[in-house]
This record gives structure tokens, sequence and C-alpha cells, in this order.
């Protein structure tokens, strides 16, 4: 049999470019571990193969050539509390991220 636990949160997106650097770390890496280490939900970083920003600046992977400074997407899905204190402790380290927050109802499924 299987059971369903269910709540309501957030999805919480941040968008950065890959080699963007915050206390000597990955933007991605940091956020990453700031959540861990705050016992805020969980996250994952993807790479995106091409992508443009607010400035217009096309960047893309070339074929045997990874150089370029690609978009990454840093994703977690959390309670509504647990969204409002990461996006405050992102505030406070003064790092500047592009967010989406959306509503979103988590279900996890799991035998019993």
């Amino acid at each position: 049999m299987t059971t369903e636990v269910t709540l309501d949160g957030a999805y919480l997106r941040f968008f950065m470019h890959q080699s963007a650097r915050q206390g000597g770390l990955l933007v991605s890496q940091w956020l990453l571990e700031l959540a861990k280490s705050h016992k805020l939900g969980g996250g994952s970083v993807f790479r995106a193969i091409a992508g443009y920003g607010r400035h217009g600046v096309l960047h893309h992977e070339a074929f045997f050539e990874l150089a370029d400074d690609l978009p990454v997407k840093v994703e977690f899905l959390l309670r509504d509390g647990e969204a409002d204190t990461l996006l405050q402790l992102v505030r406070e380290a003064g790092v500047e991220l592009v967010y989406a927050r959306t509503p979103a109802h988590i279900g996890i499924l799991s035998k019993e």
C-alpha cells in the first residue's frame, strides 16, 4: 500500500550565471549550503545549455566548448516560512540574484 503526505508551500527558483561567486563558493553551491545549514527543505542545481537574461546577452554551450558563462537554476521545494527565511538570508548576504516564487502543492508518496 502507498501512503501520501501533502502540504502547501513554495517552489522557489534562483537564476544566476554559472561562474557567479559568493564567499569563495559558486553561488549555486553557496545557496545549497545555506539552505542545508538552516535545515530548509531540499534543493537542486540545473545548468542550461543556452539562455539569455535581463541584459539580453545570449549564452550557449558550443560543441567541445564549455567555457561560456551559462545560466544556472537552483530550485527548492519549501514550506512558506522556509522560503521566507531563505529569501531573507540571501538578502542579508547582499547577493544579487533573480528569483521566482510560486505556490506549490507538495506531495510525498511512500510505501508502507
